[in-house]
């Protein structure tokens, strides 16, 4: 993993905290970031010393804000299905992880974003978080398995809601609804990510993997 450009793996004893590092683009989503989230997965999976895994993004002003709409206008449809499908596969890698993976949120997470959040087991936000899945309002639907995932979440209804208006909620908000465990302040969430993922990891790994897989 010492070839990657936009993900940077730290280390916390037994938790791998995965940081998404693109910060002049808010941590947008485009073909290689998604590429270098599965090739560092891919090496986690079988990394014994690897207990549990936390995703966040770089800087305050974004968690991921969502897919790369510049590369996105350049692609043609064949293009277009192919990096669809390519994030599809990456994100059901995630959600089938055989260790805990907790998305620590700060700032945005919308369209892409958003559903790498909801392809994790377990997340928690910052006070300064906000989602949503805005692809309507551009002419496209979320394309990396995001409206199953949180119609699982928050039921069906408000799933088709909130995917069909496109609005944003904030970190509060997305508590009330399922969408996230806890808020905590922006100085603090990082360090609860850590702590609740300990409290997870010391439970036997066997049963942990079990649980994940049922």
């Amino acid at each position: 993993m010492s070839d990657l450009r936009y993900i940077r793996v730290e280390w916390d004893g037994e938790i791998a905290v995965v940081v998404i590092d693109r910060q002049e683009k808010l941590n947008a989503l485009n073909a290689d970031v998604v590429a270098e989230l599965g090739q560092v997965f891919d090496g986690l999976r079988d990394d014994d010393k690897v207990r549990g895994v936390l995703l966040t993004g770089a800087g305050e002003k974004a968690f991921v804000a969502g897919a790369d709409i510049g590369e996105l206008a350049k692609m043609d449809s064949i293009s277009g299905v192919r990096v669809s499908r390519d994030g599809q596969d990456v994100f059901l890698q995630i959600e089938r992880f055989p260790k805990p993976v907790l998305a620590v949120v700060g700032g945005y997470a919308l369209g892409g974003g958003c559903e790498l959040a909801l392809a994790c087991h377990m997340r928690i936000a910052s006070d300064n978080a906000r989602f949503g899945l805005p692809e309507v309002g551009l002419g496209i639907i979320p394309g990396y398995g995001g409206t199953i995932r949180l119609a699982r979440l928050v039921g069906l209804g408000r799933a088709i809601e909130f995917t069909l208006t496109g609005e944003t909620v904030d970190a509060q908000r997305a508590a009330e609804i399922g969408l996230v465990s806890a808020v905590y302040p922006r100085a603090e969430v990082l360090d609860r990510g850590k702590e609740m993922l300990r409290n997870v990891t010391r439970n036997g790994p066997v049963a942990v993997r079990m649980a994940l897989e049922s």
